[in-house]
């Protein structure tokens, strides 16, 4: 399926699949593996080696990288990751995407903008995407605490990593990967200067964590509080629509 045009007009196919398991990961699933194969073969202590065995097969499922059918019209701008919207906000963006940095790549315009926050828990997939297509401009590592992801303060205190990328018309998106209580290390698949598609693999964040996406000025988003969204697939908005939303928790 990967690669295949579908529509909304019933072109391509569709059928299920095993998701497969991203290459980051494989090494840890397969050492929790052998961990746990020891007290099963060498020991004989099937209370200790079966509780792990079944961990191990936890570890492979947090590294699993699903397909996902990325809408490709200009204005959406897609999540850049799986999980619960705990926060929508008015606010500045982050400091470091503001402005010139003096490499002499523009960064966004100073200025209240809408901020959507998505807490990723150990179940969610882990793998991030790009919301628009473009070019990376800026990729920014923070060092920080590791408080719990869900508090608002996560966002200034928490080690973290910057991601502003920008359209071929000058659009700029900027979104920050932001480790939590367990997620100790977050893994870049691009560098500033490359090219990514939308829904395009550029990074993950291990064991539960929150990714903040900065909307453009004039744009509301098209998700509510309390909604799971996923990562290429779930519009967050469309650039200059700014139409109230308003859900029913049932």
């Amino acid at each position: 399926m990967a690669g295949e045009i579908l529509d909304n007009q019933g072109r391509g196919e569709a059928s299920w699949g095993w998701p497969a398991i991203h290459p980051e990961g494989r090494k840890y699933g397969v050492i929790a593996a052998a961990i746990a194969l020891v007290p099963l073969i060498i020991f004989d202590l099937e209370l200790i080696g079966w509780p792990l065995l079944f961990l191990s097969l936890g570890v492979f499922a947090f590294f699993r990288d699903p397909e996902r059918v990325v809408p490709q019209d200009d204005n959406s701008i897609v999540a850049p990751a799986d999980g619960l919207v705990t926060l929508i906000q008015t606010m500045e963006p982050p400091q470091e995407m503001l402005g010139n940095d003096g490499s002499g790549v523009p960064g966004l315009p100073s200025g209240p903008v809408t901020r959507i926050s998505i807490f990723m828990s150990v179940f969610d997939v882990h793998i991030n995407r790009a919301p628009i297509a473009g070019t990376v401009q800026r990729l920014v590592y923070i060092p920080g605490k590791f408080v719990n992801a869900d508090l608002d303060k996560a966002s200034e205190e928490n080690e973290r990593q910057l991601v502003l990328i920008e359209r071929t018309d000058g659009l700029m998106i900027g979104f920050t990967q932001i480790a939590g209580l367990v997620a100790r290390r977050i893994v870049p698949f691009v560098k500033p200067g490359d090219t990514v598609a939308k829904g395009q693999r550029v990074g993950l964040i291990r064991f539960g964590s929150r990714v903040d996406v900065y909307l453009p000025a004039g744009t509301q988003p098209k998700v509510l509080m309390g909604q799971r969204i996923v990562a290429g697939e779930t519009v967050l908005a469309e650039v200059g629509a700014s139409v109230l939303i308003e859900g029913i928790a049932q």
